[in-house]
């Protein structure tokens, strides 16, 4: 009978301790940052078992642990989590996403990129059909399998929980031997022309994607114009079109287009 209650018991602080961690990550995505000593007065717990608790979370992917602080925040090494970025800016997203639906025709190959961006487009696909639709995002592979008269190419490979997508050498393997006819994808910073990545195994993910793709299609809000990345993709020039959002400065709006590059500004 004893075992029994002390599993019963396990089970519980189990699942406690779960319920807690998925109210501070909640907390911390709220807020973008918070002190742990913080959460720890916050969820009445010590700072070692808030420390704990930040471990298992970074662990997963949801969020980082730096100089006693724990962020949802992106910074020029490191991305933001995808649960995070996909509250953020949604209705700029959407509006990027739909503007991007322009260069689409029934019966193309699209590929999609991982990026809560060009997400967006998802739900507007159905108006296009039939597709074929590329992607090595997790989430974009189950929203996209629903919907009639498109067929999903999965991209498999190593799998990445902080952006819930696959990416590695047998992910680029697998884009290296399609040809798509067309790429959305976003950036995590645009500096001067450059596209930037933080990690280099986006970058090669990405790149793999450029090669495959006909035409190619950067869909960035105004905030990436501000950001910083480590790892350059590489030019805006490689891209036949690049979508920005109407809180994008006119300024940098009217230089690349005197660069020569396809700037277009969504107007919804």
């Amino acid at each position: 009978m004893s075992t029994e209650a002390d599993a019963t018991d396990a089970v519980s602080r189990q699942g406690k301790r779960t319920d807690r961690q998925h109210a501070i990550a909640d907390a911390v995505m709220r807020h973008g940052s918070l002190r742990i000593e913080d959460i720890a007065d916050q969820f009445k717990i010590s700072v070692m078992t808030a420390h704990r608790d930040l471990d298992e979370l970074q662990a997963r992917g949801l969020l980082r642990k730096s100089r006693g602080t724990a962020t949802a925040l992106a910074s020029t090494l490191v991305e933001s989590s995808v649960v995070y970025r996909q509250a953020q800016r949604t209705e700029i997203k959407r509006a990027l996403a739909t503007a991007a639906l322009d260069y689409l025709d029934t019966g193309q190959s699209v590929l999609l990129d991982d990026s809560t961006t060009v997400h967006q487009i998802i739900p507007l696909l159905a108006d296009v059909a039939p597709l074929t639709v590329i992607t090595n995002s997790l989430i974009a592979i189950n929203e996209v399998s629903v919907i009639d008269d498109i067929s999903v190419i999965g991209l498999g490979g190593e799998f990445h929980p902080w952006c819930a997508s696959f990416m590695g050498r047998m992910t680029n393997q697998a884009i290296g031997r399609l040809r798509s006819d067309l790429l959305l994808m976003s950036a995590a910073a645009i500096v001067g022309r450059t596209v930037c990545f933080q990690a280099l195994e986006t970058v090669d993910t990405k790149r793999a994607m450029l090669d495959a793709s006909a035409t190619r299609v950067l869909l960035v809000d105004h905030t990436k114009f501000t950001s910083g990345a480590l790892h350059a993709l590489g030019d805006l020039d490689e891209f036949d079109h690049v979508v920005v959002d109407r809180e994008t400065p006119r300024s940098t709006v009217a230089e690349l287009r005197r660069s020569g590059i396809d700037v277009v500004v969504a107007d919804r």
